[in-house]
């Protein structure tokens, strides 16, 4: 089939799988903050010496980008910081005195938001109560993000002191035009002079997020976003597709569909910017990422060790993700738990001293058997059931088969160069809720 019929045929809503079963269909009947309490403690006890993973929210932005798709809050007032602070460093006793023992740290994150909204002395607060108490592994991997117009030395510094060595930063287009419609602003300058103080610091991995999809985004102005980014050498590149999601985000109300690349000219901006960063000697690691050979990203790819997760791909795994902070989304492997979405809630909860988790989800044998299969499909491209694979799966992987999407051996399901790009729609041939319960209203954004 060609590329175009398999864009039109291929882009409809569908989950991006950073968990199964995806949010929408948590079941919150079964689920209750005890039971969650429960299920961190027994991954926790048989899986205490391969350590946890911590992300922390920092919902804080000065001005809205009006494509985000992230949980923030607007403000110019810095004295929301401290009292937020505290909040999280009472929500991560509560986690240590559910542990019980002292706690090994595999990768913590910062994300936002905007973690740079913060001075540098209050992120220092924040780290060295997070840390106290614990232990860091030593292949302990420190990330955050940041966005280049605010990112200051200081920041940079204090965070590299505290054992930061990873930093992601916020590009999605240079075009000036695209910057008006998206309200973010930053310079190839401030980018690259960013850059130069992470590496001087000690900074061992760069990433940089680019969007495909924006409002007023042409082939033209993309590459050369592209090609100035290819010039500051990152180390990695997620370079993500635009979800235009307005009855979630208000701010994309700011510009209508008609603004926005669609369809084949959608997908001609993405293939541009794989190609070019492809020429330029970076990988094709799982979805939507790009790292260079000298990445960790590529190597944890390369040794199939490769992990997705509520922040993404990552090179580490842990069985157990605590998310710490408003919204933030917890994995014990066998359970998940959000805490909740607005700010005042979330601190109405600490401030009443109970662990702020709002709704969650049990993992049935049925759902963990799934999130496998998922698993294996973002990070390896390929998955195989011990056993014959299920015939439900097996009628919806026929289009994806006469599509040469996949390959199909025995129990074996592989993906092939073609279906690297429609990953998303391959997962959904094993997503048991999503087939079951059909959403009547709109929940995912468009695949491509």
């Amino acid at each position: 089939m060609e590329t175009a019929a398999l864009l039109q045929k291929y882009n409809v809503a569908a989950p991006r799988y950073t968990s199964y079963p995806t949010v929408p269909y948590w079941d919150p009947t079964t689920f209750s903050p005890e039971k969650w309490i429960s299920a961190v403690q027994s991954i926790y006890a048989d899986h205490k010496d391969e350590g946890i993973s911590l992300y922390i929210h920092l919902p804080y932005c000065e001005s809205l980008c009006t494509y985000c798709g992230c949980n923030t809050r607007i403000t110019k007032n810095h004295a929301v910081e401290l009292p937020y602070i505290n909040a999280v460093l009472a929500e991560w006793k509560m986690y240590q005195n559910l542990l019980g023992s002292t706690p090994n740290i595999k990768e913590l994150h910062l994300g936002g938001g905007t973690p740079t909204f913060f001075k540098p002395e209050n992120l220092k607060i924040l780290i060295e109560g997070i840390l106290a108490g614990v232990e860091v592994s030593p292949d302990a991997t420190f990330s955050f993000e940041a966005h280049p117009a605010n990112t200051t030395e200081a920041h940079l510094r204090t965070l590299h002191h505290l054992g930061f060595k990873r930093l992601s930063l916020g590009i999605q287009d240079f075009d000036p035009k695209v910057q008006v419609m998206i309200n973010r602003f930053q310079t190839p300058q401030q980018v690259t002079a960013v850059m130069r103080q992470a590496r001087e610091i000690g900074f061992d991995s760069i990433n940089f997020d680019l969007i495909y999809g924006l409002p007023a985004q042409n082939i033209s102005g993309l590459s050369e976003t592209i090609e100035a980014v290819i010039e500051m050498k990152p180390d990695r590149i997620a370079f993500y597709s635009y979800a235009h999601v307005p009855w979630l985000k208000p701010g994309q109300r700011h510009y209508t569909v008609e603004d926005l690349p669609a369809g084949s000219e959608k997908f001609a901006l993405y293939q541009m910017g794989k190609k070019m960063l492809i020429k330029a000697g970076y990988e094709d690691v799982g979805m939507d990422h790009f790292a260079l050979k000298t990445d960790t990203l590529f190597t944890a790819s390369a040794e199939k060790k490769l992990h997705r997760n509520f922040m993404g791909y990552t090179d580490q795994h842990t069985h157990l993700l605590i998310g710490l902070g408003v919204s933030s989304i917890s994995d014990s492997w066998t359970a998940f738990a959000q805490n909740p979405k607005s700010i005042e809630a979330y601190l109405d909860k600490i401030n009443a001293d109970l662990l702020p988790v709002e709704k969650g989800h049990l993992l049935s044998d049925e759902d963990l058997e799934i999130r496998q299969h998922i698993l294996n499909i973002m990070c390896r491209e390929n998955t195989s059931y011990p056993e014959a694979i299920p015939e439900a799966v097996v009628k919806r992987l026929s289009p994806l088969i006469k599509d040469q999407l996949i390959q199909v051996c025995g129990k074996e399901i592989n993906i092939t160069q073609t279906g690297k790009s429609f990953l998303r729609n391959v997962c959904m041939a094993f997503d048991e809720k999503l087939w079951a319960r059909q959403p009547e209203t709109k929940l995912f954004s468009a695949a491509i």
